[in-house]
Formats: C-alpha cells, structure tokens, sequence
C-alpha cells in the first residue's frame, strides 16, 4: 500500500509537470483515519477544456492500484482552474464488498509478488469464507475479540512473513479442511521430500508447532526449522498455512487428538 501511495502522488505530480504550465502551485494531502486512508493532489495549472477525455495511462494504471485494495479514485477539474486526482484506499478489508469481494481482493495483493501480506479476522464460527482466505494467500487469522497484545503480536509475526493461527481456532480449521479439502491435483510435488521432510509436512499439516515436532521426533528445534523450511521451499508453500492446506489436499494430514 505505501509503494501504492507513492506511485498515485509521483504519477499525479509528474502530469502537473507535464501538463499544468510554469508557476503551478501543487498541494498535497494525505488523511490517515482508522480504516482508510486517503489522499488528494491538486494543482493551480491551466483549467482543462470541456468535453476532453482525460482517463490516459496514467489514470488507468492510477485506478487500477487503488482497485486493487477495494478503494476508488476520481479526477478532474478543480472548482477555480487546475486539476484534483483524490484516491481512497481501505486500510481494512471486508470479505463481503461490493465490485471486488475480499476474497478476490487477497488473490490479488498475493499475485503481486509484492511484501504485502494478509491476515483475516473472523468470529469464532468458521465458514467458508476464512478457507477461501486462506487458499487465495491469506497468511492466517485470528478471531476478532483477541487481546490487543494478541492482535500486534499476529500483525508483527505475519508482516515477518510468518503465519499466525488463533489457537482456539486451529482444531476447527484443521476439522473443516479434513472435510471439504479438495482432491490433489500436484501430487508430484511430493516425491521431492525426503523422508524426513514428508513427516515434518504431516506434523504441520496435524497442527504441531516446532517444539512439539522436535519432542515428537527426537530432533533440536533448528534442525526442524531447517526441515520446515526445506518442505516450503520443494511444495512452494508460501508459509505454514498453506503448508496445512497443500496436506490436506493431498490426504496426508488428519486432525489430530491431543
């Protein structure tokens, strides 16, 4: 959303200094509020004649970044002469939004390649909605009533490019995926692991943490981080959520009692 930010002023600016004439005045304002941010350029240069079309690239590819995180952007002649382009962009998403719904909306913020991660908020009843997060490249979720300290905690381990999954919310999530998991499709990808590395993709698929996979088979705790990251990297898992789901898929996991 930042590179999103300063792509939307730098592209305004550079049209100021294209098209607005010399002596043009050019402000800028940026609004942070609790669950959207928005920002305003506006220039004193020529007023633009009527009738123009004025949705170039530089509008396009505008719009379409904001888009891309459910917000809009507008453009035009400003009350006095000159031109505004004002953009809104939701700091939150809502999995039901009008236009681009947010499961669309994780699909393709994780498309982008791009740092920006996604992490889902949900009631304690799961449905379908936190499993299509979760497929699209949501990086976990946690349940809306946690703790402040719970929220930044999950925040700071997803922006590190962790995963992060309520406690609480863990067997039910493992439960619904044992029922409505999918048939595989890129089976294949298993044979590239190891015999270690497939029990260690079975233990997270099962909900184990590092410290229970190292107890459970005898290992140090780094040797099963090493494992774990060697299961990301031959499944193509971005993370351990998706590590879950891709066991699922391919029947290896099963709920576990403990």
């Amino acid at each position: 959303m930042q590179l999103t930010v300063y792509r939307i002023v730098q592209e305004a600016m550079t049209n100021t200094l294209k098209h607005a004439g010399a002596g043009t005045r050019v402000d800028l304002a940026i609004d942070i509020g609790a669950d959207r941010l928005g920002i305003q350029v506006r220039d004193t240069g020529r007023t633009v004649r009527s009738g123009r079309r004025h949705d170039g690239q530089g509008l396009l590819g505008m719009r379409e970044r904001v888009a891309l995180y459910g917000g809009h952007l507008s453009a035009g002649p400003a009350p006095g002469g000159g031109w505004t382009v004002a953009a809104t962009l939701e700091l939150l998403m809502d999995i039901r939004m009008p236009g681009m719904d947010g499961i669309e909306a994780t699909r393709r913020i994780v498309a982008t390649g791009a740092r920006s991660r996604v992490l889902v908020l949900t009631t304690f009843d799961l449905d379908e909605y936190v499993h299509a997060a979760l497929r699209s490249g949501a990086s976990g979720f946690l349940v809306k009533d946690a703790r402040p300290d719970e929220l930044l905690a999950g925040i700071r381990a997803v922006a590190g490019g962790d995963a992060v999954i309520a406690p609480a919310l863990t067997r039910r999530l493992l439960d619904e995926f044992a029922r409505y998991g999918s048939a595989p499709t890129d089976a294949p990808r298993v044979d590239r692991l190891t015999e270690r590395e497939r029990e260690i993709l079975v233990a997270i698929g099962e909900g184990w943490t590092n410290g229970e996979i190292a107890a459970r088979l005898v290992l140090s705790e780094s040797t099963v981080k090493t494992h774990v990251g060697g299961v990301l990297a031959k499944t193509g898992a971005r993370d351990r959520v998706q590590a879950v789901i891709f066991a699922y898929d391919l029947g290896l996991a099963r709920p576990s009692v403990r």
